[in-house]
């Protein structure tokens, strides 16, 4: 179910999405000024006019609600991976047309300069990598969880061969995200869908590429 057909949701999770989203801007936006290290969690509250009990509902951290946009998009990823058919594709591309479909499911509210802001961020803030990492592992951890559930992976390394192509995946999605962030225009869900599709169509070539002596 899309964003435009779903139905409208309570009005007390409708305040809990406002107040996350108030967390994330406030958060993005003193971090864009300040720089991480600059900001507090109490400052953070402060600005965003929640107690700290409030904001570790929603978040474990502050690399979390820096981080929210993308990690939006890879808890939006699995719940797709529940529901996509087992139709016998190649994993790979059911993992690219998932998380395709994730991103478009994010909400056009200014997602997407969410999104870019919080990569900018990240750029300059090596203390971030390590969150990214431990995230992208257990949400790695999770997919495969719900594709061994889901599918059939024949053979003896079927469970080691998915995992490599969740990892795929993944350098894939953050290849397709440098080069949208680095674009001067254009920074919408569609392009950067478009951006990983182009990713992923250069795959079969890399794979091939041979390492010949140089000129």
């Amino acid at each position: 179910m899309t964003a435009e057909n779903s139905p409208p949701l309570p009005l007390r999770e409708r305040k809990k999405l406002r107040t996350r989203q108030t967390l994330i801007d406030t958060a993005l936006d003193l971090f864009g000024t300040h720089g991480f290290d600059g900001v507090t969690l109490d400052a953070l509250c402060d600005a965003a006019e929640v107690s700290k009990r409030t904001f570790f509902r929603y978040f474990d951290s502050k690399e979390d609600v820096a981080m929210a946009p993308a990690q939006d998009v890879w808890a939006a990823f699995l719940d797709v991976l529940e529901t996509c058919p087992a139709d016998g594709r190649q994993l790979l591309a059911v993992f690219e047309e998932a998380l395709a479909e994730a991103v478009g499911r994010m909400p056009d509210d200014g997602w997407a300069g969410r999104l870019l802001a919080s990569r900018h961020l990240a750029a300059r803030t090596p203390s971030t990598d390590a969150h990214c990492h431990a995230f992208c592992d257990r949400t790695t951890r999770s997919a495969l969880a719900v594709v061994e559930r889901r599918f059939a992976l024949p053979g003896p390394g079927g469970r080691l061969h998915a995992r490599l192509a969740l990892d795929v995946l993944v350098v894939l999605f953050h290849r397709a995200l440098d080069a949208w962030v680095a674009q001067p225009t254009g920074h919408t869900p569609e392009d950067l869908v478009r951006r990983l599709h182009a990713v992923a169509a250069e795959l079969p070539t890399a794979l091939a590429t041979t390492a010949g002596p140089s000129a």
